[in-house]
């Protein structure tokens, strides 16, 4: 499949390691390239849950078989873009979808913000038609954000049993990064975000940011296994309905 990278927002598209983007660069390059590996499973109408500004939208529709797009929000979500809506809002309880209503869903850093994902999960499966796929990435090494709605982070043996409860089988859990990634990333975070003067924050974002890509370069070439002692930046997968 020929990738279409063509998007106006080049904070998740068009990435390149830069000063300004120590602490965003691998999560946002990780998730793009689970997603990537993975258009070939989506068809269809598709679900956005957590949408936010819906970044995803142009390239899943210009990448994949998706015909139609809809994009899913709490009613009471961090507003992101004031251009971009969500083409629905629900109440956290019950989404305004008749089951079985469509082929594909996804959610790409939402489920550590729900306080009982089991709830979220149990609607995605309810929405989604038989043999429906929902693909998902949720955070492991990250700060606290969007605070106080920062609830979980997820190890893959949780979200193994929480899309179980919720009905879905088929389920394939991956890492989105391994030790080498995660120490690139924690890196990045704390020269770009953690308290220090802005002489400091330049001089050590020169030294970091070859690290930086020495150490993601190295992951690149290991496999992550989920086994004692392991560390993961993140976590990305699939369940089927």
């Amino acid at each position: 499949m020929k990738v279409n990278k063509n998007n106006s927002d080049d904070g998740f598209f068009h990435i390149k390691l830069s000063y300004s983007n120590l602490d965003r660069y691998y999560i946002r390059t990780s998730i793009l390239n689970a997603l990537t590996k993975n258009l070939n499973r989506f068809d269809g109408k598709i679900l956005d849950i957590g949408c936010g500004k819906m970044p995803y939208r142009n390239y899943i529709l210009k990448n994949s078989e998706v015909t139609n797009y809809i994009g899913l929000d709490i009613e009471e979500a961090l507003v992101y873009d004031s251009e971009i809506k969500p083409d629905f809002t629900w109440n956290g309880i019950n989404m305004p979808f008749e089951d079985n209503s469509f082929d594909c869903a996804f959610g790409t850093e939402v489920l550590e913000h729900c306080p009982e994902p089991e709830r979220i999960l149990k609607e995605v499966y309810r929405v989604l038609k038989e043999n429906g796929v929902f693909f998902f990435t949720v955070p492991f090494l990250w700060n606290l954000h969007e605070v106080p709605h920062d609830e979980y982070r997820y190890t893959p043996f949780s979200l193994q049993r929480h899309l179980e409860n919720s009905g879905f089988d088929n389920i394939e859990i991956k890492a989105l990064g391994g030790w080498h990634a995660s120490m690139a990333q924690m890196m990045g975070l704390w020269v770009s975000r953690a308290p220090m003067s802005g002489k400091k924050r330049k001089i050590l974002s020169l030294i970091i940011k070859p690290l930086i890509h020495y150490l993601i370069k190295k992951d690149k070439s290991l496999n992550t296994d989920f086994k004692e002692g392991q560390m993961i930046t993140g976590l990305y997968g699939f369940a089927k309905k």
